[in-house]
């Protein structure tokens, strides 16, 4: 593809988003299975095609679209009806930007396979439906203003599991790290250097306060704090985000969390949500401030939000603009999601 004309398209694309009502923009989806019956050592693999319908040129963001390595919960998969639980991780990035998009000329697909067993539990016998759905704000573009959508339709695959029906899985402890937990309370490491520990030891301090800041808000009387981070005064919203902050505060009081700064991406972090309470530190993460916007501290109250364990936060939106908008046109995603957890705890610049 000419590069001139890609960038060119990629500027277009992205003003006109703004512009576009919510939905999916003519980017449809489907799913297809290799095999509709697997076996107990059979991979689960799956076909992914993102189809633009449209007359236009769409872009949509990167990581919702399994293009590349998947770093999101992509799939709605159950099994017998009931939900598959999403094993794999969830990242703070910083807002998306142009580069983060990927083009799809009108009329193009793009199709990719994709193997789900070591994201998602898939290990118990049992008829499985998987379908796609990406749901984020600025799927689309840049400048869009909601939340965009793309879901497929299901395919349906019988898996002759290690397991029979009505089992637990044991999938979860599988995935549980190998070093032994460290006492409730405490703060250990894992690939960290010396001057490393320093700095984070800073940091769990100061998520710490602001946990802690966040709780003692929710307490009292809210107002424009509140209301710019998580939208319109809703009595099970408040409820919701005051259990939010109750466990994040206890879980860095009391919790035994383990820093693991071994890795080498480009973001802040990340956390495996049925994992807690280590929590993965990136490249981002060591040159960010102590405190304020996008800190060390809030990246640590953004991953302690996502733990099943404390308030099962999504990734709806990243930065602070996005945050702020989501919680005027969707209130309820808005105390689902981390980043506006972050922003509440960072509260700069400060309000009351």
């Amino acid at each position: 593809m000419n590069l001139k004309y890609q960038a060119s398209v990629a500027l277009i694309a992205l003003s006109a988003c703004a512009a576009v009502q919510a939905g999916n923009h003519g980017v449809v989806a489907s799913v297809a299975a290799d095999k509709a019956t697997l076996g107990k050592a059979d991979n689960v693999t799956v076909r992914l095609t993102i189809t633009n319908t449209s007359a236009q040129p769409q872009l949509i963001l990167k990581w919702h679209t399994a293009f590349g390595e998947i770093e999101e919960s992509l799939f709605k998969i159950t099994r017998d009806g009931v939900d598959v639980p999403y094993l794999g991780a969830h990242y703070k990035r910083g807002a998306p930007t142009p580069s983060d998009y990927y083009l799809l000329k009108p009329g193009a697909s793009h199709t990719v396979k994709v193997e789900l067993s070591d994201m998602y539990d898939m290990s118990i016998t049992g008829q499985y439906t998987v379908s796609y759905r990406a749901r984020s704000g600025n799927l689309f573009g840049t400048n869009e203003k909601s939340i965009g959508e793309v879901t497929s339709g299901a395919a349906s695959i019988w898996i002759d599991g290690r397991l029979p029906r009505g089992s637990t899985s044991d999938a979860l402890a599988a995935k549980a790290p190998a070093n032994p937990s460290p006492a409730a309370g405490t703060l250990a490491f894992s690939k960290c250097t010396t001057s490393q520990q320093a700095t984070v030891v800073q940091a769990v301090s100061a998520a710490t306060s602001m946990a802690s800041g966040a709780d003692a808000y929710m307490g009292g009387t809210l107002g424009a704090r509140y209301l710019k981070w998580f939208g319109a005064l809703d009595s099970t919203r408040v409820n919701n985000v005051k259990a939010h902050y109750v466990a994040i505060k206890d879980a860095f009081q009391n919790k035994p969390i383990t820093v693991d700064c071994g890795c080498k991406k480009t973001y802040y972090a990340y956390v495996y949500p049925t994992q807690p309470y280590t929590i993965y530190v990136c490249k981002a993460f060591w040159t960010a401030p102590l405190t304020g916007t996008d800190s060390k501290g809030g990246t640590l109250v953004h991953e302690m939000s996502h733990f099943n364990a404390t308030a099962g936060t999504d990734d709806w939106v990243y930065g602070q603009s996005g945050a702020a908008s989501l919680a005027i046109s969707d209130p309820a995603k808005a105390t689902d999601n981390a980043d506006s957890h972050e922003y509440f705890g960072e509260n700069t610049p400060a309000l009351n």
